[in-house]
């Protein structure tokens, strides 16, 4: 699937079941709420905090869905081609970054 057709498709979904978009605030809202679900399945699959015994540690891929998700709402609503400043993002760190990442010691291999 193509990122304009993941926007096609989420954009068809809030037409036939979720009747609108929320407001982009509202959405905005609901993004940050769900990048901290995904930061605490992080801060407990990586780092030093343990799961509760109701959590399944598998949970934290489906953070990720709602993560895109809303991003996508919010995309679609304000009229941004994801596809479009994908590529334009890419491009400006490639260059910018060229030889950055390659020149940093605290990336080479030990």
């Amino acid at each position: 699937m193509t990122i304009q057709e993941a926007q096609d498709k989420v954009d068809q979904y809030i037409k036939e079941i979720g009747v609108r978009y929320f407001s982009e605030l509202t959405n905005l809202s609901i993004l940050m709420e769900e990048v901290g679900e995904l930061s605490r399945h992080f801060s407990r699959k990586f780092g030093d905090q343990s799961y509760k015994d109701t959590e399944n540690p598998d949970d934290f891929k489906k953070e990720f869905g709602d993560v895109l998700f809303v991003l996508i709402c919010l995309a679609n609503q304000t009229g941004v081609s994801l596809t479009e400043v994908f590529d334009s993002t890419l491009e400006k760190n490639s260059s910018r970054d060229k030889d950055r990442h390659k020149n940093n010691p605290k990336l080479k291999s030990n």
